[in-house]
């Protein structure tokens, strides 16, 4: 299959006027003034919304990346042929061995890799109840396992081209799709949102760890992501019929699970994330393809945030649940720290019980400064 260049990569000053969305100057984004160098990527779960649209504009903008696809979902022969700087394979992220091969075959192919992202990610939507135990160990296994598979087995490469960074360069960085789900429970998302959680603690985590090797880490939370990106990654890539036939999934990896009879009513709690679905349809909020440009910037920026939220729904909810945590434990901490009346009363009781102790030992003394023996008991007056 021919590997032709969706487009050509960008020069500095044309990707300004190219653009319009930039991150905030103390990240140090690209820039004239901060022109981009060629890096390597190593995307996890490139065949999906963002995934796809990220691996596209990191090729556009001159970047070198290896693209894994799903096992179970895609052929190596659609991962072929996508473009001449692009590696593609194919990986399970709950299976070690395949995901230590792609970052081998990775460094084989390029020699070192400086950006690793984590874009996989599998969701049952329905009541906590309703979830057996294969929905939740898959949820489990893919989104938290599977970034942890990929952290684990991808950090002695990124640790040992520590050694050869210059000063001030960074060695390595970690981009890993999050959700809003790890910052607020969602009714109908419950295990889905108890496995961004724990990647987030795992991320939050870790960064503390390999921040002394250089090596950064940022997770991403999208809001409702748009399919703005309905056709292949490269329509002029590859011209087999079984690489065109490709097609993202309109909700993403997610399973919609039938609900059981308490929770299968109109306004059921439970079905609050299918309602969200249904009614969004195709008219998700934030786009994929303006999302994986921030994203691109993100991984060559010299200081990315912990975190980047993408879209105003996302900043929004996360914000206000936020907003909501602060004013409960304002509403509560009084049972853990005492109030300012209370505060006072028993720092005045204390000083007037020191004023009191004062007294009495001034009492106890003579005018010679020498003990009051008449007051003290020594015990011998009762001795015959």
């Amino acid at each position: 299959m021919a590997a032709t260049s969706p487009q050509s990569p960008t020069s500095p000053s044309s990707y300004l006027s190219a653009t319009r969305l930039a991150l905030p100057p103390n990240t140090d984004p690209p820039s004239e003034t901060n022109p981009p160098t060629p890096k390597v990527w190593l995307v996890f779960g490139a065949t999906g919304h963002i995934g796809r649209s990220l691996v596209k504009k990191a090729l556009g903008h001159g970047d070198s990346v290896t693209a894994v696809g799903r096992t179970h979902e895609n052929t190596l022969a659609q991962m072929q042929g996508w473009h001449e700087r692009c590696l593609g394979l194919l990986c399970d992220v709950r299976v070690r061995e395949t995901v230590d091969a792609a970052i081998q075959n990775s460094v084989k192919r390029w020699g070192r890799i400086d950006i690793v992202v984590n874009a996989t990610g599998y969701g049952v939507i329905g009541a906590c109840e309703d979830q057996d135990d294969s929905d939740l160990r898959s949820q489990f296994e893919t989104n938290f396992m599977g970034t942890l598979n990929i952290i684990q087995l991808s950090l002695p490469q990124l640790r040992a081209q520590a050694a050869d960074r210059k000063e001030g360069e960074n060695a390595g960085r970690y981009l890993i799709f999050s959700s809003t789900s790890g910052a607020l429970g969602v009714p109908g998302l419950g295990p889905y949102c108890a496995t961004k959680y724990a990647t987030e603690g795992l991320i939050e985590s870790m960064l503390y760890e390999v921040d002394a090797f250089g090596i950064k880490a940022t997770l991403v939370q999208p809001g409702h992501m748009r399919l703005d990106e309905p056709t292949g990654l490269d329509d002029k890539a590859a011209d087999a019929t079984e690489v065109r036939d490709v097609k993202l999934k309109t909700y993403g990896h997610f399973f919609v699970k039938p609900p059981s009879k308490p929770y299968n009513t109109p306004t059921a709690p439970a079905g609050h994330a299918r309602r969200i679905v249904q009614w969004l349809s195709d008219r998700q909020p934030v786009s994929a393809v303006k999302g994986a440009e921030l994203v691109w910037q993100l991984g060559h920026c010299r200081y990315p945030p912990l975190r980047l939220l993408l879209g105003s729904f996302a900043v929004e909810s996360v914000r206000d649940r936020l907003r909501s945590v602060i004013e409960e434990i304002e509403d509560w901490k009084h049972l853990s720290f005492p109030t300012g009346d209370e505060n006072g009363k028993e720092k005045k009781g204390a000083k007037e019980s020191d004023d009191r102790d004062g007294e009495d030992a001034d009492e106890a003394m003579d005018e010679d400064g020498n003990a009051d023996t008449s007051m003290r008991d020594d015990g011998d007056d009762d001795e015959p």
